[in-house]
């Protein structure tokens, strides 16, 4: 029996055309979210938080201003059960410069539209798709718009804008426009307060708002953060009214003092410990290593430079006269000459590619580093010192490097002992441009080099392709103009070979002083050990003596317990920074500013006042190694001349 013929009519080329039409962006990312981080209910109100408080910390710092940044999360809508989501309002004030009235809508309403994508200089936010994400988020699962207030300046009232993004065309639509009086008193007189409903699940744990916030303020210690969660923001309902000295002023501790986080009956400060502002960078001109072929037809194409010196001048750095002469040169045949001062309009595709290639084969300097800016080793202890509570610290910072033409700078801390439990794995706390990432730990190039390092050496155990065990925080921070996030979301770092070498490099830094520090310890724990069995026994041993010899018992004993305390010398002596014997705290190690040591709740070594620029550590490995070194023996050899025999044996090593 014959099969029937299909009555569908086939799908021609005119059928298929009339179907097809351009897709926005907004449209893509509505769709695909969870690229954007906003998988599920708890991860999305956590990128939102984040994304509003990047912001807000990036405008803060390039207008000059020490941040204050409250966060607030209000509850609307319980959640039926605490696996399902409920209805929040998240609202993020800060007293930042405020926003243009012209650019709102664009900044919140509009997908990859911002001022940091094109430019080469280190900031937190990268793609201008944070935060109008966050809203195009809120406006899906609620259906509320954003609402912004924003005072650019002083002495005018308030712009109060609410706005929805219209997903199909990537455009804003703005509901409300007015002026308005109701903005809180912000130390600076300006800033932007936003605030948006979104559906989400709030909880607390490693990936929660409070472990971002916690983190946050580490990295950045210059910044004091105010955390209002849903249970404490209907506990004092003035709180965003005008701030008091306490709330504005940074912390002023005493030398020795710690300064904690601080949780109060309406909310959770996380304070201010460092009273100035990281260094400013500067942008830079991309790098010749770090351009493609494509990128640099399409520079030739759109570049305003009529001749190729002129060309090489505006758009590159690290390219002098001297380099442009060998390049040109290099790229030279028979046939067709180049210099300086040849047309870009006679140059065609093949003339074009020989350029380049010469171009990439040149020895070129590496770019600056004036566009980074790093947390800095005394920055870094004083926001360990603030988020974690152990009884050593220390940090190191590395001279910059470059990955695919882009300069970066990877820095490393580690806190041990004190409160933190020592039969878990190391909590590893990674951080990009000073922003956390929570999310996807071991896709990332941070903790990769954690695993890689070989922790054993340093007195602490460690699982084959784990990271170490003990009581131990590790913390790794890669600055760089263009972070290769795995992701939109930006969640961990891309494992290149280059920057996984230089974290590796940087925790091997903290590991050998940790390492010198937990030898010592354990030395002087079991020299005390050792101690306690000869005071046990000194008594008896001296009542014996006595009565075969006949010699005063007491002038024995406090003999024998001489005797003892200088075989055990060591059970009383002190560490350095560096973990080292010393005899008095005025020790010649004991200025070094790269590690803390905490004892009975107070800071053993107190350093001077942090300064707001990083401290000399990237200079110490321009100086030759084989000079430091000469000057470490000659030290050593005028210590030993001053010991007595029985002395140098208990503090060698």
């Amino acid at each position: 029996m014959a099969k029937k013929s299909s009555s569908k009519a086939r799908a021609t080329a005119e059928t298929m055309a009339a179907k097809q039409r351009d897709i926005s962006v907004s449209e893509f990312f509505a769709k695909n979210r969870h690229l954007l981080g906003f998988d599920n209910p708890r991860k999305a109100l956590l990128t939102t938080i984040k994304e509003a408080v990047d912001n807000a910390l990036d405008a803060c710092e390039e207008a000059g201003i020490l941040p204050d940044i409250e966060v607030k999360i209000e509850e609307i809508t319980p959640p039926p059960s605490p696996q399902k989501a409920g209805r929040y309002r998240v609202t993020v004030t800060d007293n930042g410069p405020g926003i243009v009235r012209r650019q709102v809508e664009n900044i919140f309403g509009k997908l990859l539209y911002g001022s940091k994508f094109h430019r080469l200089k280190m900031s937190r936010g990268q793609q201008g798709i944070g935060i109008s994400a966050a809203g195009m988020y809120g406006l899906m699962t609620t259906g509320k718009p954003m609402v912004i207030h924003t005072r650019p300046k002083k002495n005018k009232p308030a712009h109060h804008i609410e706005l929805a993004m219209d997903t199909t065309k990537n455009v804003p639509e703005v509901t409300i426009d007015v002026e308005t009086d109701d903005f809180p008193q912000t130390s600076s007189g300006t800033g932007t307060r936003v605030s948006l409903v979104l559906e989400a699940r709030y909880a607390r744990g490693k990936t929660s708002v409070e472990a971002y916030l916690e983190q946050t303020a580490i990295a950045n210690p210059h910044t004091q953060i105010t955390f209002i969660p849903p249970d404490k923001a209907d506990e004092d309902p003035e709180l965003e009214g005008e701030p008091t000295d306490e709330d504005t002023e940074p912390e002023q501790a005493e030398s020795g003092d710690i300064v904690r986080t601080e949780e109060h009956a309406d909310r959770i400060v996380y304070p201010r410990t460092i009273g100035e502002l990281p260094p400013e960078t500067e942008e830079i001109k991309p790098h010749p290593y770090g351009v493609e072929l494509g990128n640099f037809l399409r520079m030739l194409k759109a570049t305003d430079e009529k001749q190729l010196g002129g060309f090489f001048k505006r758009e590159f750095c690290r390219v002098t006269p001297a380099v442009v002469s060998d390049i040109t040169k290099a790229a030279s045949s028979k046939g067709k000459s180049f210099t300086g001062q040849s047309w870009i309009k006679n140059i065609d595709h093949a003339a074009a590619e020989k350029i380049y290639a010469a171009l990439q084969d040149a020895k070129l300097r590496s770019p600056p580093t004036d566009c980074l800016a790093p947390i800095g080793v005394r920055q870094m202890l004083a926001g360990m010192l603030k988020g974690v509570q152990a009884e050593f610290y220390t940090a190191s910072t590395r001279s910059p490097a470059v990955y695919r033409g882009n300069p970066f700078q990877i820095e490393a801390a580690v806190a041990y002992g004190g409160d933190l439990p020592g039969d878990q794995q190391a909590r590893i706390i990674r951080f990009a441009n000073r922003v956390p990432l929570l999310y996807q730990q071991s896709a990332c190039c941070a903790f990769k080099s954690v695993v890689e390092t070989g922790w054993k050496n340093y007195g602490l155990s460690q699982p084959r392709g784990g990271a170490p065990v003990g009581p131990l925080v590790v913390m790794i921070h890669m600055a760089s103009v263009w972070v290769p996030f795995t992701s939109e979301s930006k969640e961990a770092i891309a494992d290149y070979d280059e920057i996984r070498k230089e974290m590796t490099l940087a925790l091997k830094e903290c590991g050998r002083k940790l390492g010198a520090y937990i030898r010592r310890r354990q030395r002087m724990k079991r020299e005390g050990e050792r101690r306690d069995v000869f005071e046990r026994y000194i008594g008896e041993i001296a009542k014996s003596c006595t009565a075969l010899t006949g010699v005063d018992t007491a002038e024995l004993y406090d003999n024998l317990m001489k005797q003892a305390k200088r075989r055990t010398e060591i059970a009383d002596a002190k560490l350095d920074e560096e973990g080292k014997f010393i005899k008095d705290d005025d020790g010649r190690l004991a200025k070094d500013d790269d590690v803390i040591i905490v004892r009975d709740g107070q800071i053993a070594n107190p350093k001077d006042e942090p300064k707001a620029e990083t401290e000399a550590k990237p200079a110490k490995r321009s100086t030759p190694a084989s000079g430091k070194k000469t000057a470490k023996k000659k030290v050593v050899k005028k210590v030993k001349k001053k010991r007595s025999p029985a002395k140098a044996g208990l503090f060698e090593g």
